[in-house]
């Protein structure tokens, strides 16, 4: 099997934290997004929306979206767990990362393509839009300071894939210069923590 991804991209580096968690060996296969190497005719019969990482079974089967890539690997290697170990403590860990991906990671992801003009070429940048993108990832971040106050983790007490999204959509945040502040030191001990981690280098 095989991955399709940019290394530079937030969304291929969830997989490759989530898989370098679980201790999975991948072959990584490298598009220029800039390029529209990600537009191809053949990576459109992978995933249709053009979009990375796409996975690609050996059987042929392509599976796209960040969240289904991971689900799939989780089923077939449950261990360590990374989406939660029963009924109750999977809802969570889902409902936390459902939340960080929309409240944080779409939210610096529209601030960057609409406000640095990055894929001008194949979409209409609104860059009133991409600010206030900004603005809501900003303000999610104090939400993360608040629940970390309570919990080591986003999710309770366990590291999970919610925290891989958020340090991924942090760190990307950057681009666009959107940081958590001096006071939110909660969220900056996380951070500190879970950056540590071997897989934060995968």
């Amino acid at each position: 099997m095989k991955i399709y991804e940019t290394r530079s991209a937030p969304n291929p580096r969830r997989v490759r934290m989530f898989l370098a968690e679980k201790g999975i060996a991948m072959d990584y296969v490298q598009l220029d997004l800039q390029k529209g190497e990600n537009l191809t005719a053949q990576m459109r019969a992978k995933n249709p929306l053009g979009k990375v990482p796409v996975l690609e079974l050996d059987d042929g089967t392509c599976i796209a979206e960040t969240d289904a890539i991971c689900t799939y690997f989780e089923n077939i290697q449950p261990a360590p767990p990374l989406m939660g170990v029963d009924a109750k403590d999977k809802a969570i860990v889902a409902m936390w990362q459902r939340q960080v991906e929309l409240a944080l990671m779409l939210q610096v992801g529209m601030c960057f393509q609409h406000t640095t003009g990055y894929f001008k070429d194949r979409m209409v940048p609104v860059p009133e839009y991409g600010r206030e993108a900004g603005i809501n990832a900003g303000k999610y971040l104090n939400i993360l300071e608040r629940r970390l106050e309570l919990n080591p983790y986003i999710a309770g007490d366990a590291f999970t894939i919610a925290d891989i999204t958020a340090l991924c959509a942090i760190d990307f945040a950057r681009v666009v210069k959107i940081r958590f502040t001096d006071e939110q030191v909660n969220l900056k001990d996380w951070y500190q923590r879970v950056n540590a981690r071997a897989s934060a280098q995968a």
